[in-house]
């Protein structure tokens, strides 16, 4: 082997060695989140966790999503009996009892605990969905709807908060139809009643079922003879077996083949008179399920920025090019910048949203606190999914031509999952017309920018935002541009909780400056004298 070609492998160990090297140490600013949101006694077990989570799930998470090691279906046993079994890698298993037995669940069990069971899930995420966020998700807002349901069968909730992987429920949400998507007033699947108080039959399709291997289902189904639309959707709890042990009423038709999240279960599911406890109206356990899976689902994409980052910054700094590491160059240092800032800025705002549904859940939370989380659960959402897809193309950009390879790194499962992410729980043009109504008929925008405010002044960026989200509602075709004014406020509101939330801590002041400066209306880079000491700060800099 040449000394050069020998100089390039050394490269690529320096720069694997770097990205597993001390993981916490590079999240301070999750870190000062902690502290600032009162969870400092949680930082020894995430440090822990994290470098748990850099190691060996970093590890099994590769090993559970080669083609070879995809979840697998298979309906009958060696006797003929049914069992739509779902069959993992023992990898998956694995990774899965080091997740749980960190508690990640079993800390719903008392109320304060989201900040830190959403933190241990940004650390998870870090490798991807990895086939166990979306699970973790759904468990969530399971044990949410079950806690606030009047009297669920024994040992549901017990079992959804047991920390022991091997004898754990998983939830799952299973709402999709094939006739519509966030068109959950057009489902189909019928409710029947049965002589067993609070249990009902159901019959029909869904279309999109992921988590297909959870021992509970989340439904909605239409009691028979109910009327059209979202008020006559009723949401119900499936166990997958049945008292006696045999498999519920259902059958799984196939797994999805799906671009990413490839080794989380997704399936097709019939309904053939299953057997569902009625949990309650559709209407109001939708908002649970929700802003629930829409917060977990914002989490799971700071994660994913992250590694992004933490990726390209690790690489670009130990690969060698014309005589000079990669970072070197401009144009190499201010993509790591910018990754580095939008890194900072949504968990800005995502850990602030975890920190006010911990007041909810304490019962601290004022109607403007609960008004702003309405607003900000379904803006943030769409942020963050925007920008985890767009960080990983732009870290796949800095490796080049080994950005493309699979077993190279992880940047193009973080992609695939990535675009995945984004159709979860509400699409961006979905959500976007939910901020427009609820702005239309609540004026939940003034709310949220009244919240901002308690959090210091408004900048200019800010005012100016809310002065374009009043002229919008006055337009008939608000709903055709609702897009490019949410797109606008996002750096703005990033920059406010950057700087209310961290103050002391000089990287996110940074972020916050650059977020603000490099997304503004008519932006000159040319005639922005601070970027380059921004971007060599952002591009140096882990924490």
């Amino acid at each position: 082997m040449s000394d050069v070609v020998h100089a390039a492998r050394t490269s690529f160990a320096d720069w694997r060695r770097e990205v597993r090297a001390a993981p916490f140490d590079r999240e301070s600013h999750l870190i000062e989140l902690a502290r600032a949101a009162g969870h400092e006694s949680a930082l020894e077990p995430l440090r822990a966790f994290a470098h748990e989570a850099t190691h060996e799930l970093d590890r099994l998470a590769t090993e559970t999503n080669r083609l070879e090691h995809l979840p697998r279906l298979r309906r009958y046993d060696g006797q003929g009996n049914r069992t739509e079994e779902v069959v993992f890698h023992p990898d998956y298993h694995e990774m899965g009892r080091r997740i749980y037995r960190t508690g990640i669940m079993s800390r719903y069990a008392e109320p304060g605990q989201e900040w830190v069971t959403l933190a241990l899930t940004y650390l998870v995420a870090q490798n991807g969905e990895a086939g166990h966020t979306c699970p973790i998700a759904c468990t969530a807002g399971l044990i949410k709807i079950l806690q606030a349901a009047e009297d669920p069968p024994e040992r549901w909730l017990e079992r959804l908060l047991d920390p022991n992987y091997d004898t754990h429920f998983h939830g799952s949400q299973f709402l999709t139809e094939v006739q519509g998507g966030s068109d959950v007033g057009a489902n189909a699947v019928v409710a029947r009643p049965t002589q067993d108080e609070g249990w009902w039959t159901l019959h029909g399709e869904k279309w999109f079922c992921s988590v297909a291997d959870a021992q509970l289902f989340l439904v909605t189904a239409r009691p028979e003879g109910e009327r059209e639309g979202t008020r006559g959707v009723q949401a119900f709890v499936v166990p997958r077996h049945l008292e006696d042990g045999s498999v519920n009423h259902f059958a799984l038709r196939r797994l999805k083949d799906k671009l990413g999240t490839r080794s989380m279960a997704s399936a097709e599911i019939d309904f053939h008179g299953v057997r569902a406890y009625r949990v309650g109206d559709f209407r109001d356990v939708v908002q649970i399920v929700l802003n629930t899976s829409r917060l977990y689902n914002a989490v799971a994409c700071c994660g994913l920025i992250q590694r992004a980052f933490v990726e390209a910054r690790s690489y670009a700094k130990n690969r060698m090019a014309f005589g000079q590491p990669i970072l070197r160059f401009p144009s190499v240092a201010r993509i790591v910048a910018r990754l580095n800032a939008e890194a900072h800025g949504a968990r800005a705002v995502t850990f602030r949203l975890a920190q006010l549904a911990d007041r909810a859940a304490l019962g601290r939370a004022d109607a403007l606190d609960q008004a702003a989380w309405r607003a900000l659960v379904n803006l943030n959402k769409y942020w963050t999914a925007t920008q985890a897809t767009l960080s990983a193309r732009d870290a796949i950009e800095i490796f080049g031509g080994n950005g493309a390879i699979e077993e190279f790194s992880v940047l193009p499962r973080l992609l695939r999952d990535g675009i995945v992410v984004e159709a979860w729980e509400g699409g961006h043009n979905v959500l976007c017309a939910q901020v427009l109504r609820d702005a239309q008929r609540f004026s939940l925008h003034e709310a949220l920018f009244e919240w901002l405010e308690r959090h210091g002044p408004l900048s200019d960026g800010l005012k100016r935002s809310r002065e374009r989200f009043g002229a919008l509602l006055s337009r008939p075709d608000a709903d055709a541009h609702i897009r490019d004014v949410v797109d606008e406020l996002r750096p703005q509101v990033q920059d406010h909780l950057l700087r209310a939330t961290t103050p002391d801590h000089a990287l996110a002041q940074v972020a916050a400056a650059h977020l603000s400066a490099i997304h503004a209306r008519g932006w000159d880079p040319l005639a922005d004298a601070g970027m380059a000491e921004r971007v060599a700060t952002l591009s140096e800099r882990v924490s």
